[in-house]
């Protein structure tokens, strides 16, 4: 069994940071791509970064250049630092990792979200 379980997220005021982490623990043989989403109430989950196992990185349009998606896999965590946050950045953040589970199997799977909140 593996799980997902995300951090950091809280109440922020605009231009502030803070730093989301995404710890997996259980049963895995590697990490493959991890990744960031987001969802307002009544949106879409939009995907905001996504970094690979070789660390190769990519980002949402909106968040480029304030948001740096990294990962450690000595603790198996990937982390989301945001900065100069706006008021639009506000959701529920949830990481999903593809984790292989066997020699010939990799499943994806997500954590159950944090909160983000941004005054102005």
């Amino acid at each position: 069994q593996v799980q997902l379980v995300e951090s950091g997220g809280g109440l922020v005021q605009t231009g502030g940071s803070v730093r989301l982490s995404c710890v997996v623990s259980g049963s895995l043989l590697k990490l493959g791509n991890m990744a960031w989403y987001r969802q307002d109430p009544g949106k879409q989950r939009e995907l905001v970064a996504i970094v690979s196992d070789s660390g190769a990185t990519n980002y949402t349009n909106s968040v480029k250049g304030r948001f740096t998606i990294s990962r450690d896999d000595a603790r198996n965590t990937v982390y989301l630092q945001m900065n100069s946050l706006k008021p639009e950045d506000a959701a529920v953040y949830y990481c999903l990792a593809r984790v292989k589970v066997s020699d010939i199997a990799y499943y994806t799977y997500w954590g159950r979200g944090t909160q983000v909140t941004v005054s102005s």
